[in-house]
């Protein structure tokens, strides 16, 4: 998460319109580009407001205007992290997050010792025209 967000910034401060998405149900993703706190995940607001969920409400301007959006997680114990990730994606789909916001990248920070095929959702459903993996040099990334 900090090699994203610090890719993320960077690409910012070169007039790039950038978009970091948390996959890790952790939800720290985002937490250096939006000043050490936290933000509500996908996950949390679409069991707290049902229906009325807004764009405004999933992602939040960071650092020098990079969209931060947090996919969240299920309650721990109960349910598929990998399910989580797919259900936020569709939900930014279908309110229109990337016709709205028209990024030129869009980072998607999955965590390293992924179990689950729902995690290779932005690859798999065409969230994406290009992929690069970047990692870091821990055995379990690698």
């Amino acid at each position: 998460s900090t090699t994203v967000s610090n890719l993320a910034a960077a690409l910012s401060l070169s007039g790039l319109r950038v978009m970091q998405i948390g996959c890790d149900p952790k939800a720290d993703s985002t937490r250096n580009l939006s000043g050490g706190t936290g933000i509500d995940t996908v996950l949390e607001l679409l069991r707290m407001k049902s229906g009325s969920v807004t764009l405004d409400d999933l992602v939040h301007q960071g650092f020098n205007g990079v969209l931060c959006a947090e996919a969240g997680g299920p309650s721990p114990g109960i349910g598929c992290a990998g399910r989580g990730i797919i259900a936020a994606f569709e939900k930014l789909e279908e309110l229109g997050a990337y016709t709205r916001f028209k990024p030129d990248v869009v980072f998607y920070d999955v965590l390293g010792d992924v179990v689950c095929g729902g995690f290779a959702m932005p690859m798999r459903k065409g969230y994406a025209d290009e992929v690069f993996i970047i990692s870091s040099g821990e055995m379990m990334s690698l």
